[in-house]
């Protein structure tokens, strides 16, 4: 059972991390004006998307390191 909660506390923590990384992606990316963000040329409509994404990854990580 130790070995489930601490898989859990794990998976959680890589989450919120990964959460964290996307959306300090999506806000650069979101002030950047059209120039290249790590390569990538994203616009403010198309910044939401990672965020978004980062957003869910941020709350289920929390959820999951809370509830182990």
């Amino acid at each position: 059972m130790e070995n489930r909660t601490n898989f859990r506390r794990f998976f959680g923590a890589s989450l919120t991390i990964l959460g964290v990384v996307v959306i300090l992606f999506a806000l650069i990316a979101f002030l950047s004006n059209k120039k290249p963000v790590l390569g990538l040329t994203v616009s403010k409509a198309e910044a939401a998307a990672p965020f978004i994404v980062g957003m869910i990854f941020l709350v289920t990580g929390v959820n999951l390191v809370r509830e182990s």
